[in-house]
């Protein structure tokens, strides 16, 4: 009975990759089956990666030629405003060549209708792609998703991005609707992802919390120290009671005053782990913790110490 399983699967698999079986280089196993996982191209059956699929960008016109080339295969990522396009051959639907007052009636018409896309949906068009290229590689739910896209429409709707950066905009409210619903994503990873620098991030971030979020009323969740622990603990490969007693030691701190305003969370997450890896006599150097958390040796010996000021 098993056997029959097996080889239905095997034959729909078979059956739905057939096609990029086709254009495969060489055969990586007996059965196999090319998806595309995350940009690259990975044969699901032996885990052989083939190749990557690049997600490019919209192609950028400047000619009328090719701005009149564009609005004919660029894709539509709206749901409002015109979805047809009018052809510029003038002919009606049996190939017959239309009169001198109906190509003037259908001039007007395509003229109109061109018009009607305005910039705000220029706008989307190419923000929509870099989002999805975006949560696609950081693995973001789609709640999240669509968090994002709500907070980058009223950006667009607010003309925040006049002589700014589309990708700056919508790093910044993808890493916006992370806070809002305290998803483990740091701003290096949207950093990193999206290959556009911090700084500008931070400067539409900025904007975004100002004068975005409270009319769509959501509240900004600011990065926890207490929830970078088990992250970098992870990362660390250090046990889960190192990382209780972690925890258990920033908890401690706080309560007898440890000033942490103005102060980067992961320097003291970074901190307690270190603390709590040496008292369990588990072998860890300010070198690996500090490369895990994204500091420097200096602020992790700073924030060691204002610790222990505390916890005496």
């Amino acid at each position: 009975m098993s056997f029959n399983v097996v080889n239905k699967y095997r034959t729909r698999s078979r059956e739905s990759c057939e096609d990029a079986d086709r254009d495969a280089d060489r055969v990586c196993c007996d059965d196999p089956c090319i998806e595309d996982k995350d940009g690259s191209m990975v044969c699901v059956n032996c885990g052989v990666v083939k190749g990557r699929s690049i997600v490019g960008n919209e192609t950028r016109a400047y000619t009328a030629q090719e701005i009149e080339q564009r609005r004919h295969r660029e894709p539509r990522w709206r749901g409002f405003g015109p979805r047809t396009i009018l052809p510029n051959e003038k002919k009606d639907y049996h190939g017959n060549v239309l009169g001198s007052k109906e190509k003037t009636l259908f001039s007007r018409l395509s003229k109109i209708q061109k018009s009607l896309v305005s910039s705000i949906e220029r706008n989307l068009w190419e923000a929509k792609p870099k989002l999805k290229q975006l949560v696609s590689k950081l693995n973001i739910p789609e709640y999240i998703e669509e968090t994002a896209w709500k907070i980058y429409s009223e950006v667009a709707k607010k003309q925040l991005t006049m002589g700014r950066t589309i990708d700056g905009f919508v790093a910044a409210s993808l890493y916006a609707a992370i806070r809002v619903h305290e998803f483990p994503r740091l701003l290096e990873d949207v950093s990193n992802v999206s290959m556009t620098s911090r700084h500008t991030i931070i400067r539409s971030l900025g904007l975004v919390i100002k004068e975005v979020l409270p009319e769509l009323g959501l509240k900004y969740a600011p990065v926890s120290d207490d929830q970078l622990i088990f992250r970098f603990g992870n990362l660390l490969e250090l046990p889960m009671q190192v990382q209780k007693q972690a925890l258990k030691l920033l908890v401690q701190s706080s309560r007898r005053g440890l000033q942490k305003t103005g102060k980067d969370p992961k320097g003291f997450a970074a901190s307690v782990l270190y603390m709590a890896a040496k008292d369990s006599n588990y072998k860890m150097t300010q070198a690996e913790v500090s490369e895990i958390a994204g500091i420097t040796e200096v602020t992790l010996r700073s924030r060691i110490k204002e610790i222990k000021k505390r916890l005496r």
